[in-house]
């Protein structure tokens, strides 16, 4: 079968969007073929998925539960500590303990006399409330963001229950603020922005506190708080893309000055470049994935470009060769950096196989370029 029949032969979050990107169909095929995202599929999947609380990610966890006195079994407690991202070196250096210490603590029952140990014990319960950010990739944040880019209706029955239940009971973990409120990171924001301007909610005071945090080049940093002057490019898309989702949404604050002066940051650095040497600043940049999670590359910049409307720039000319180089002899592009982490589901056959959705994305963005 040919390109546009294998991408029709899949899901209705990429079968709605290659009709109106690439096929152009009338408005009202489109809009149907989107309905069936929140009913069938990888959209309706990803929604039973939620927890009532609103949560995604604590399915986790095993169902052993947790008593108000006692600790979860050794087992659970390992798990929690990796879901979490945190080694055993790490964990203890932050107790103030010896990891062999930490390791017995965590394979058994901790010294009840230590008072470390009591220490231990809150971690392990803050550890417990996974769901907004941890696990990497099925935690609500990145749940959300999947359902953005499949194109759920935010106007479906489906979505207002979904975000509802998010906005009204979904806390960050940094200091317990409501979801749409945002937390204190750039890069967390920045998807904050994006879901919220998506789906209606009201982002004005994130938005707000990402325009002052503006860094001199253009972009943002999560690392601005540590001191660092110079953005990131990480960062900088996360911010982008609420940006853009709001400026498009109608949003009440103006942002598109701020958002074009981070858009020529990447221009300046030709999408992949160091301003100060012209080095490729990370050769991950230049592998293409999906879903990109919090990570930058150049596939996700172009695409971002092509959705902000922006005139195609001979600043991007290398940019745009290293997606045409990429296209299979088949006319289809490969998944090639899968982030590691948990997932609810596989979305495309793995790395090194044909993926439907880099190649929508690298079809669309050589269409906007003029290919």
């Amino acid at each position: 079968m040919d390109v546009y029949e294998w991408l029709m032969d899949s899901d209705p979050a990429i079968r709605w969007q290659v009709m109106r990107d690439l096929a152009h169909a009338s408005d009202e095929s489109v809009a149907a073929e989107r309905a069936r995202v929140a009913t069938e599929g990888w959209g309706a999947r990803l929604l039973a998925l939620q927890d009532e609380d609103g949560q995604w990610g604590r399915d986790a966890l095993p169902a052993e539960g947790r008593s108000e006195t006692g600790l979860p079994s050794p087992a659970t407690r390992r798990l929690l500590r990796e879901l979490h991202g945190v080694s055993l070196a790490d964990l203890a250096g932050f107790l103030g303990v010896e990891a062999d210490t930490l390791a017995a603590w965590e394979s058994g029952e901790p010294d009840a006399t230590d008072e470390r140990a009591a220490r231990y014990g809150s971690v392990v319960a803050w550890m417990w409330n996974l769901g907004t950010l941890k696990p990497e990739w099925t935690a609500t944040t990145y749940s959300l963001l999947l359902l953005r880019d499949m194109g759920l209706d935010p106007r479906s029955e489906q979505a207002r229950r979904a975000v509802a239940l998010v906005r009204d009971n979904v806390k960050w973990d940094h200091d317990g603020q409501d979801f749409f409120d945002g937390e204190v990171e750039p890069c967390i924001n920045g998807k904050a922005v994006a879901l919220g301007a998506y789906f209606g909610e009201d982002v004005d005071g994130i938005v707000t506190r990402l325009l002052a945090e503006q860094l001199e080049d253009g972009g943002w940093n999560c690392e601005a708080e540590n001191g660092s002057v110079r953005s990131s490019f990480h960062t900088t898309i996360d911010v982008l893309d609420g940006l853009l989702e709001y400026e498009q949404a109608g949003g009440a604050i103006d942002v598109t000055e701020a958002r074009l002066r981070a858009q020529e940051y990447l221009l300046e650095r030709r999408m992949f470049r160091r301003l100060s040497t012209g080095e490729v600043v990370d050769e991950a940049f230049t592998r293409f994935s999906y879903p990109p999670r919090w990570h930058y590359d150049v596939l996700r910049g172009l695409d971002y470009l092509r959705r902000a409307g922006a005139d195609p720039d001979p600043r991007l000319e290398e940019a745009v060769a290293l997606v045409r180089s990429k296209r299979g002899p088949d006319g289809r592009w490969l998944l090639e950096n899968t982030h590691p982490g948990r997932v609810h589901f596989p979305l495309d056959e793995g790395d090194g196989r044909p993926s439907r959705w880099n190649t929508l994305r690298a079809l669309r963005v050589l269409d906007w370029y003029g290919d």
